[in-house]
């Protein structure tokens, strides 16, 4: 019913009970006869344009009848819902980390029989789990990560601000080598600043860091294992993701220059650091070979990552009897026009 500009009706028995008084009284209307004149020559009538059956009084009962209903639909009461998350208390703290260093441009993304690189799929993926975590009453947070580190949205709850973030991701923005222990130690603390009132089956909200990397960590000050171990001493649960399959993969050129030449680079993952990670703060590896992988590995961390909640979605409820009374207004009109417009009746 939201094409109708409502979702709901407050009280529908109005509009059964209106809807049998509009029916009742359009069968009185056209059973009661209409005013006329009697006249003797009906054949020289009907020369002269006579009808048997008035179209125009048909047609204004018609209009009669649509404006009762219209009228009905209003008494019930229509309201147009909008639903909002949860209250963010009652979800986690979700720190997305995504490599954007220059192998992250390697060409081994095929969708839709188009190639495309590695971190425009990985920004779609990303994006709608960031979305569907915020519509459910979490709040996300992104890190991007290169050569160095830094915080490219804090923990939201807004999914708008979270997709112009993730849009705005280039590769190599952040320089062309991996600094993964660096990114990994900044997702803990910006997990780490987060406060929330504790739900109560819970002593404190959930704080959990989903890493995404295609590269091995070779830049930055913070050793992988130092940053897996504070993640660890912070109670912050990392899921690590590998993209890419390894080997030599054609790269797009930076900024979006063209060649003709095929360009070869070798890139290959560190499953060895992923794995330590993950197992070290009690999250999960997840390794995706291919485009068609990455969607699954974020579906299977959405139903890993699941806290109870206080509550359904809020839900606002906004009266919309305006339509139906405009267009109940609108076919009063037409009705006079039809019967009292053009042509008048005699007396």
């Amino acid at each position: 019913m939201s094409a109708l500009a409502f979702d709901a009706l407050e009280r529908p028995l109005l509009l059964w009970i209106a809807l049998a008084l509009a029916v009742l009284a359009l069968v009185l209307a056209a059973r009661r006869p209409p005013p006329a004149l009697p006249w003797p020559a009906w054949p020289e009538a009907l020369a002269a344009g006579g009808r048997r059956r008035d179209c125009r009084r048909a047609l204004g009962l018609l209009l009669r009848g649509g404006t009762l209903v219209l009228l009905g639909l209003a008494l019930a009461g229509p309201v147009a819902l909008d639903r909002a998350p949860p209250p963010p208390s009652d979800g986690l703290d979700l720190i997305l980390v995504l490599d954007a260093s220059g192998s992250m441009r390697a060409l081994d993304a095929e969708v839709a029989g188009a190639w495309r690189t590695r971190l425009e799929l990985a920004r779609e993926v990303v994006e709608r789990f960031a979305r569907q975590r915020v519509n459910e009453g979490d709040r996300v947070g992104l890190v991007v990560f290169g050569q160095t580190a830094f915080t490219q949205c804090p923990l939201t709850s807004d999914g708008a601000l979270l997709a112009a973030s993730l849009a705005r991701v280039e590769a190599g923005m952040a320089g062309e080598a991996t600094a993964l222990g660096d990114a990994l130690a900044l997702a803990v603390k910006r997990a780490g600043l987060a406060t929330r009132a504790p739900l109560p089956t819970q002593p404190a909200a959930g704080r959990v860091v989903v890493l995404l990397s295609d590269g091995r960590s070779n830049a930055g000050a913070v050793p992988v294992d130092v940053a897996a171990a504070l993640a660890r001493a912070r109670g912050v649960r990392v899921h690590t993701v590998g993209i890419g399959a390894g080997g030599e993969v054609a790269m797009a050129r930076p900024g979006g220059a063209s060649d003709q030449a095929v360009r070869l680079e070798r890139h290959d993952l560190d499953v060895v650091a992923l794995e330590h990670i993950a197992r070290a703060s009690g999250g999960r590896f997840f390794l995706a070979r291919g485009s068609r992988d990455l969607e699954d590995v974020y579906t299977a961390i959405d139903a890993l990552e699941r806290v109870p909640r206080r509550g359904p979605p809020r839900e606002r409820r906004r009266p919309r009897p305006e339509p139906f009374l405009a267009f109940a207004g609108a076919l009063l009109v037409m009705e006079i026009a039809v019967l009292r417009g053009p042509y008048r009746e005699l007396p």
